[in-house]
Formats: C-alpha cells, structure tokens, sequence
C-alpha cells in the first residue's frame, strides 16, 4: 500500500497477497463462510472515502452443504476479513 500504510483484518493482522483468510459471503439467501487465498491488496475510493479492497480467489472450504457453483476470483472489502494463516502460497 506504499506511503498509506498496511491493510488489516478486523483484529488487526496485515494482510498481504498469498494469504488465506476467511470472510462471509451470500449464497441466496444464506450467509456462509469461506476460505479464499488473496490474490492483490488494494485501496478503493468508495462514496469519498478510502477503503480498503482485497482480490481473493475461494479455496472450496466453506460452510454450507450446497457446493459453490463458481470458484472465480472476487473483490471483498477487508473490514469484515480474518487472516487465517499468513503466506500459504509461495
């Protein structure tokens, strides 16, 4: 993130690119959890303010027992993100 700073979890872990993290996403009606490796660390400017956006890319590992149709990479906001384990991908 350069001069900004680092982008974080809500607990306050850094957040970098190769990391697995777990965050909350919809699938109908539902809400579910998931697994996803992240992809690219980035800021966004969303109504005037500056947030912080994560690409990541779902492992398959989520709650629910209906499978996800599509394991495409998608941008999440990092408020809601927990790291899991740091640097899973080389």
């Amino acid at each position: 993130m350069g001069k900004r700073g680092t982008v974080t979890d809500y607990a306050g872990d850094e957040l970098y690119a190769g990391d697995l993290v777990a965050y909350s996403t919809r699938q109908g009606n539902r809400v579910r959890m998931a697994d996803a490796v992240v992809q690219k660390v980035t800021a966004r400017q969303v109504g005037g303010r500056l947030r912080p956006m994560l690409l990541v890319k779902p492992t398959g590992e989520e709650s629910g027992f209906t499978r996800r149709k599509s394991s495409r990479a998608v941008w999440i906001a990092a408020e809601h993100v927990r790291l899991v384990v740091p640097d899973v991908v080389p």
